[in-house]
């Protein structure tokens, strides 16, 4: 039988992803979370084969968590689900070791076959996922562009993004620019959907 945690966000949809791993005889959903803060007491409470984890999660993204769930349980394998449109998010997630990806628009029979190709610690990518995410390349940005920048998409002023990170208002007001300059956008807002959708911030 192979154990699987689930972190979801979105309740239709976690109902469904529970609702049709239930059907499988061999696969036993052991743990529903909505946050990824969860994920690492849950994974320990219930001992998963496999975590199947959304990116996008309230708390703490699903490969920052997946992160803190190897170390913490490292028999414990990840499957992250995606979009199509987060290629930055997957060449993250590469680089944190996660192995096992599929799509959130992928058909239903997919998943099942995905968990057990994880459980068995076997790697699951989309050609395509892959292949955009290696197409955006590394981040243009510095440590601290990338700091000011993802304070910024908080919604964050430069005056209270400089007293966050002990800086001037106007050294803030640089780094936005410089930032913007690199990622090619035409103001802030374009520079952060850039970074964004990138996975740089």
């Amino acid at each position: 039988m192979i154990r699987v945690l689930l972190a979801e966000d979105m309740h239709m949809i976690r109902a469904a992803l529970t609702a049709l791993l239930r059907l499988e005889p061999d696969i036993e959903v052991v743990a529903e979370v909505t946050r990824g803060d969860e994920i690492v007491p849950a994974a320990l409470r219930t001992g998963p084969d496999v975590a199947i984890l959304d990116i996008d999660l309230p708390g703490v993204d699903g490969i920052t968590a997946s992160v803190e769930l190897r170390e913490r349980l490292p028999g414990c394998r990840v499957l992250v689900l995606t979009a199509m449109g987060q290629p930055g998010q997957v060449r993250r997630a590469l680089g944190c070791g996660i192995e096992a990806f599929l799509v959130k628009d992928a058909p239903g029979d997919r998943l099942a076959d995905a968990v057990r190709r994880t459980a068995r610690g076997l790697r699951v990518l989309d050609p395509e996922l892959v292949s955009t995410a290696m197409e955006y390349g590394a981040s243009p940005l510095t440590a601290r562009e990338r700091e000011v920048l993802g304070q910024a998409a908080r919604g964050a002023p430069a005056e209270e993004i400089a007293a966050r990170l002990h800086l001037s208002a106007g050294t803030v007001r640089n780094y936005l620019t410089s930032a913007i300059t690199k990622t090619g956008a035409r103001n802030k807002i374009d520079a952060i959907r850039i970074a964004e959708d990138a996975g740089w911030i």
